[in-house]
């Protein structure tokens, strides 16, 4: 399908290098396409009418990378020349079905068989977002997903969170065990002293009433940390 011309009757010059990328998208796959380039496609949509590649390139520039790219609040992609409402709520669209897509297979098998599909979904859900947020997995007796549920969100290096509605919560969805996650929007996943604190206190509420915590995951841009592999729980 041809694209809009401009008032001579051509075709813009942006016109056939939108041809060849979804070409090569269709033919040689998404692995072959640098970061750029697959924003490039993401926004054709949303800007026929825009050359993409610089403004695909501005957001690299400005938020470092692809994820962080897709995860940045609306009101800062619109900061970017050629963004506006419509083109940051495309993206973010985009973004929520990554997430989406990386946590489907947690509600297929018992959590602690498929490890890395958690880890894999928590970075997806957490790892880029600006402020801190501490999310719950609510899980049966046979460690299957019964909820997933964001119970406080915070400041960018501060969430409050309170054990008792933690494990009250978990009374009403009749769960039995639980895997805590929580990010740090600065990027080292290192546990702080108030996030052990924490996570003791409410392991000890859990324990006399048969909820299991199974694991505290704390994520970042650089990686992630495992209460249960430094033997914090």
């Amino acid at each position: 399908m041809a694209g809009p011309a401009d008032k001579s009757g051509k075709l813009p010059h942006f016109h056939g290098h939108r041809d060849r990328l979804k070409t090569r998208f269709r033919e040689t796959g998404p692995e072959t396409l640098q970061d750029y380039e697959l924003l490039e496609l993401i926004l054709f949509q949303a800007l026929p009418r825009r050359d993409t590649k610089p403004i695909a390139k501005a957001l690299l520039a400005r938020f470092g990378s692809f994820s962080e790219g897709l995860s940045a609040p609306e009101t800062l992609l619109t900061e970017i020349d050629g963004i506006g409402e419509a083109a940051a709520h495309h993206l973010k669209l985009f973004a929520a079905a990554a997430k989406r897509f990386a946590r489907d297979p947690l509600r297929e098998q018992p959590l602690l068989d498929s490890w890395q599909a958690v880890l894999d979904h928590c970075r997806a859900a957490m790892a880029f977002e600006p402020i801190e947020q501490f999310r719950i997995l609510f899980l049966d007796k046979k460690n299957r997903l019964l909820s997933e549920e964001v119970q406080q969100k915070g400041t960018v290096d501060h969430t409050p969170v309170y054990p008792r509605e933690v494990i009250k919560r978990a009374l009403e969805l009749s769960a039995t065990a639980l895997i805590l996650v929580h990010n740090h929007p600065f990027g080292d996943p290192t546990p702080s002293r108030a996030d052990i604190q924490m996570t003791k206190s409410l392991v000890d509420i859990a324990k006399p009433l048969g909820i299991a915590v199974h694991d505290h995951i704390i994520v970042g841009k650089a990686g992630h940390a495992s209460f249960r592999a430094l033997s914090l729980i």
